[in-house]
């Protein structure tokens, strides 16, 4: 194994990315980014890939797509703990690039290779989530910009299951506004550092970067290295308050709102008289109870300088 390795999900960009690998390798090799690349044939695989590239010695890995992409790759590279040794560079590729703009890594190919290549290195914190699998057997997993619990894991089940064509935002809003039509909010229980919460909720969103749901600035003032969650209560919104509150998430200024609060901690825990679905960086692994701890200083990401 190279010390280089791209790490490449075809699917992302709604299928694009591998009908357009050959020519986004031939740039990245004229950059002067060459090396191996394992590309993934099924969901989940590149955790796999990750895993083996590490284990082979490469210390540069290059992950080519989204933030699914990046949840994978973070989850195989922390297999058996944190490796300081190894770096991480992103080439956005997906329909969903919400990690990536907390780091202004560009989604343009040529300057993304740029950044892979030159970027400075920020050593970042991440997540871990212990969690109800589908099958009710306990499960964990790793995930590099958001945990979420209640309507955002109905949301990203939704936009998962729909064609990305017309892009992430497009794909995401689409997604929440069917959902909230329908969802009911539910009696959870949050704590966050020792500090309780409980009553009628729609969300419980704990992040480590700035941005979720397709270029929502959910929570403008986390740090992801400040060891600390941001966590983002949602109470009992009406109607009402959604279409007055919600236009204003892009541009992040919906906090100010009576029914949403934010507080910061490195444990979040949240339990539901109802089992509720999780969200991890936009996948679906399973639902609540759900404990989720800050892995503070993790990994090294190439961002720009």
């Amino acid at each position: 194994m190279s010390d280089l390795v791209f790490l490449v999900n075809p699917a992302s960009a709604n299928g694009s990315t591998g009908k357009r690998w050959p020519e986004i390798a031939q740039r990245a090799a004229a950059a002067g980014l060459e090396g191996d690349a394992l590309i993934s044939t099924r969901a989940g695989e590149l955790a796999d890939l990750t895993a083996q590239a590490v284990e082979g010695g490469a210390r540069r890995l290059v992950a080519v797509g989204g933030d699914g992409t990046v949840y994978e790759v973070v989850n195989g590279l922390m297999r058996g703990g944190p490796h300081p040794d190894v770096e991480l560079a992103i080439v956005p590729r997906g329909t969903g690039t919400d990690f990536v703009r907390t780091f202004k890594i560009p989604t343009k190919l040529d300057r993304a290779l740029e950044v892979a290549r030159d970027g400075r290195l920020q050593t970042i914190d991440l997540g871990r989530a212990r969690y109800a699998a589908w099958d009710g057997t306990e499960a964990d997993a790793y995930f590099a910009n958001f945990g979420g619990a209640g309507i955002s894991g109905a949301i990203a089940r939704r936009a998962n299951a729909t064609t990305k064509a017309l892009g992430g935002r497009i794909s995401f809003l689409w997604a929440t506004l069917a959902v909230f039509a329908r969802w009911k909010s539910a009696e959870i229980r949050v704590e966050v550092d020792g500090e309780r919460r409980s009553g009628p909720m729609f969300e419980v969103l704990a992040t480590i970067g700035a941005y979720a749901g397709g270029g929502m600035h959910v929570t403008p003032d986390a740090a992801p290295d400040d060891g600390l969650f941001d966590t983002m209560l949602i109470g009992d919104v009406t109607k009402a308050d959604f279409v007055t509150t919600f236009p204003k998430i892009y541009r992040g200024r919906h906090l100010s709102h009576p029914k949403i609060e934010v507080l910061r901690g490195a444990r979040v825990t949240i339990d539901a008289d109802e089992r509720l679905p999780i969200a991890l960086d936009g996948e679906q692994p399973g639902t609540t109870p759900v404990v989720f701890d800050v892995v503070p200083r993790a990994i090294r990401l190439r961002v720009p300088s």
